[in-house]
């Protein structure tokens, strides 16, 4: 144990260096950092919300609506099949997590049977009384249209908030149905709740000018048509003005490829530019050729955001929203419309703000906290094993520094308990010191020489150290592994504190033993 291979100095050395270098920039201002050579490390450490402040959201995927929206759609899929089977029905719709309909022609239910049973793989048909047939959604496929629509969920709240700049947020699914969002160093956050709390559902529809708006609001609405409030323009009344469409879609938003905040090239005014994919340029196309001066509705989230005059067939696949933007509002909605549709309207359910000033007071706290722990530790050394003690000090200097680089570099994020593993960690740091000096203790007691009571020490004190370590490193992993938000920080820098300190334990104040070693010769032993 007391010979060093001359790669083991070199690696020690290296890996102390390297450390000295990822840490340093999280000495110097945020600006400072990022102005250094591309060539040189430029990572600070993440502070998370408890740190630098920001906003705290959780969501609850309203996964319902997807049912129902499913559920929807099998009752078009059933009423398109049997219209077009000229199979007659009554009592089309849905009920509980299914689609009943009653066959009127008793001749004919065998039929129907066979086709409501090729409509959707993942339901089961039920034959009722009077005809009456029930295509009910299996559990597994509940199941998994629910799980589908969160991870959705989470994916679309993640390029949302990429969208706005917010540097590494926290996003992550909680529960069956839930969303955590913690959002660092945001200062608007009801900008934020504004984005997330929008399906940005946008599909384009023909204006019903059949009839009109007044007729439909007393009770006659036509068949395949529905009234719909306008999200800006407001009645006589001061209600929103409503607008008659028709239900069918003509473009889906899904179909979007791009869309950004432009101005209007006549008015000035802030517009939102959108263009579409193949399949959607080739049905805008096809829509506004064959109904040119006639209204053309964009719906988003179940509000008419405008109804232009089509003028002319738009064949490029690409159009203009314009409407009573702001310069902000019209980039949030094209921010939303690149970001995608939610599967499902989102609840915020718990909402925390906190302020910067709280955590900077939070870092204050833990400064003080680590320095007095660090100090502690450096003096009860030092009195307890002398020299021996003051390199176990320098090698807890360098521990930390390495911690604060693999921080650094790993991009972890540093939250408040985060703070008390750092200090945990330097009270565990000298524990293998403290196993092998109090080893070395009892072999010079023993009547061994220097060089043989340190070799004997080291040698022997080894697999307590390596048991104690691993244990420890094992609870880490665990709480990193079961654990969520504050827990995590705390498991990672516990065994990011872990890995350090056995590395210059059993590395770095060995090196330094065997060196004074060499040098001195002694005859005793200062410990």
């Amino acid at each position: 144990m007391v010979y060093f291979a001359k790669w083991k100095i070199v690696l020690v050395l290296a890996v102390c260096v390297l450390g000295l270098v990822f840490a340093a920039p999280n000495f110097l201002g945020q600006q400072q950092a990022e102005a250094l050579p591309t060539w040189l490390p430029h990572k600070q450490i993440s502070l998370g919300l408890d740190l630098q402040g920001g906003s705290h959201l959780l969501l609850e995927v309203e996964v319902d609506a997807v049912v129902r929206e499913r559920l929807e759609s099998m009752v078009d899929s059933v009423r398109s099949e049997l219209r077009k089977a000229r199979i007659r029905y009554r009592g089309l719709g849905a009920e509980g997590h299914g689609v009943a309909v009653t066959i009127t022609e008793p001749g004919r239910r065998d039929e129907a049977h066979q086709l409501l049973r090729s409509l959707d793989p993942e339901s089961t048909l039920e034959d009722g009384e009077g005809g009456r047939l029930a295509l009910t959604l299996t559990e597994s496929a509940l199941r998994d249209r629910k799980s589908a629509a969160v991870a959705q969920s989470i994916e679309i709240v993640r390029r949302r908030i990429d969208e706005t700049g917010v540097r590494e947020p926290t996003i992550q699914r909680q529960g069956e149905d839930r969303i955590l969002v913690q959002l660092p160093g945001v200062d608007d956050p009801e900008r934020v709740k504004r984005l997330l709390g929008k399906t940005a559902k946008m599909t384009f529809h023909l204006v019903d000018n059949k009839t009109t708006v007044s007729e439909a609001l007393a009770g006659r609405v036509p068949p395949g048509s529905k009234v719909l409030p306008s999200a800006d323009e407001v009645g006589a009344d001061g209600r929103p003005r409503m607008v008659l469409i028709r239900k069918r879609v003509m473009v889906s938003g899904e179909n979007l490829t791009q869309a950004q905040q432009g101005a209007d090239g006549r008015t000035g005014e802030p517009v939102v530019v959108f263009r579409f994919d193949s399949v959607g340029a080739k049905r805008f196309g096809d829509v506004t050729a064959k109904n040119v001066g006639r209204p053309f509705a964009i719906v988003l989230d179940g509000k008419v955001i405008s109804a232009p005059v089509i003028r002319e067939a738009i064949l490029g696949g690409s159009g203009q929203i314009s409407g009573n933007f702001s310069f902000q509002s019209a980039q949030d909605l094209a921010l939303l419309l690149r970001a995608g549709a939610l599967p499902a309207p989102l609840t915020i359910l718990e909402e925390r703000t906190v302020g910067p000033g709280l955590g900077a007071d939070s870092i204050a706290a833990g400064k003080v906290a680590s320095i007095i722990g660090m100090v502690l530790v450096v003096i009860f050394m030092v009195a307890a094993y002398g020299l021996f003690g003051v390199m176990a000090d320098v090698a807890l200097l360098v521990n930390m520094v390495l911690i604060v680089a693999a921080l650094s570099v790993l991009q972890a994020t540093l939250t408040l308990p985060g703070i008390a593993g750092i200090v945990l960690t330097i009270g565990m740091a000298v524990d293998a010191n403290v196993l092998v000096f109090e080893r070395i203790r009892e072999e010079v007691r023993a009547g061994r020489t220097p060089i043989s009571a340190i070799d004997t020490g080291y040698s022997r004190a080894m697999t307590t150290i390596i048991d104690a370590n691993v244990t420890t490193l094992i609870a880490a992993v665990l709480l990193y592994a079961f654990g969520s938000g504050p827990v995590r920080g705390f498991a990672v820098t516990l065994a990011i504190g872990i890995v350090s300190s056995m590395f210059t334990a059993i590395m770095l104040t060995r090196l330094l033993v065997v060196a004074w070693l060499r040098r001195t010769r002694p005859q005793t032993l200062p410990v």
